[in-house]
């Protein structure tokens, strides 16, 4: 019979996940990506040097490039 209560467990617990789901989709929440990413990146150092990275191409200095590439 333990075998049957946690089956029975399981089963309910399947059921509730899939309402939930259902709920939510039937009702939308409208997410605005941008908000949800926002300060994903705090502290985080390889982030930061990705940035740089970014910032000294675009004005030019290829210095930093030829960096990278002897690492």
């Amino acid at each position: 019979m333990a075998n049957n209560t946690s089956l029975e467990e399981r089963m309910a617990a399947v059921e509730a996940a899939i309402s939930e789901l259902q709920k939510q989709i039937a009702n939308p929440q409208p997410t605005n990506w941008l908000q949800q990413i926002t300060g994903s990146f705090k502290d985080e150092p390889a982030f930061d040097e990705v940035l740089a990275y970014g910032r000294a191409i675009r004005q030019g200095d290829e210095s930093v490039l030829e960096a990278q590439d002897e690492v």
